[in-house]
């Protein structure tokens, strides 16, 4: 009878563990080949709620610095009701702003001052500039999709916990041209494991590359 017990006590245990799910990777490249870092993929279920993965997430607030003329990072994710703050760690000073439909605002920060914290209420992306150096840009990714990564340098996105799918996967980088807004498509796994999910994307050039004068009253 005690063998019965444990037996039973053990296989309830075993039923109450939840299933660690599948993997998914995803590698984003050029149209040469090369590895695209600064993608944003998001992956969520075919058919069910933008909450899907039962996730509960607290708010945060994540920092977009200035260093060298330059926004740090390229890119940031974001869930709605999360805040941003821009810290200015040049010798110059900047003057931060969007006219993005989802988020608009502007700061003129000196060198060393940081900006108040500022909420990000609603999805979208937010292009955030410097209306003294153009070639200064950052992108503010604010999405409710289930699960949501950024592509490293190697242009690898991974995600863990996945039911079999199918799922909706989509690729979005800055360079897209505007009239791509982003890449996606279908997976499922088989034979209880998802393919390397591969994207190609056609870029433009990067905008940070142009070097534009500063204006001497600034």
């Amino acid at each position: 009878m005690g063998i019965f017990f444990r037996t039973l006590a053990v296989l309830l245990l075993l039923g109450a563990v939840p299933a660690r799910g599948l993997d998914l990777a995803v590698v984003v490249t050029d149209d040469d080949g090369g590895n695209v870092a600064d993608a944003v993929v998001t992956v969520a279920p075919v058919q069910a709620s933008p909450t899907a993965d039962g996730a509960v997430r607290s708010p945060v607030t994540r920092s977009i610095d200035q260093k060298n003329e330059t926004f740090i990072p390229y890119v940031e994710l974001f869930r709605p009701g999360d805040s941003v703050v821009f810290n200015n760690n040049d010798r110059t000073k900047h003057h931060v702003y969007s006219f993005s439909p989802s988020k608009t605002f502007e700061f003129v920060l000196a060198p060393g001052e940081s900006s108040p914290a500022m909420r990000l209420d609603a999805p979208g992306i937010v292009a955030v500039g410097c209306n003294i150096h153009d070639n200064m840009i950052s992108h503010l990714f604010v999405s409710d999709a289930p699960w949501m990564e950024k592509t490293d340098d190697h242009g690898r996105a991974h995600f863990s916990g996945l039911g079999a799918g199918p799922y909706q996967v989509a690729v979005w980088h800055p360079q897209l041209h505007p009239a791509v807004p982003s890449v996606s498509r279908v997976v499922s796994a088989e034979g209880g494991a998802f393919k390397e999910a591969s994207f190609s994307l056609r870029l433009l050039p990067d905008p940070r590359s142009r070097r534009t004068h500063e204006y001497g009253r600034y």
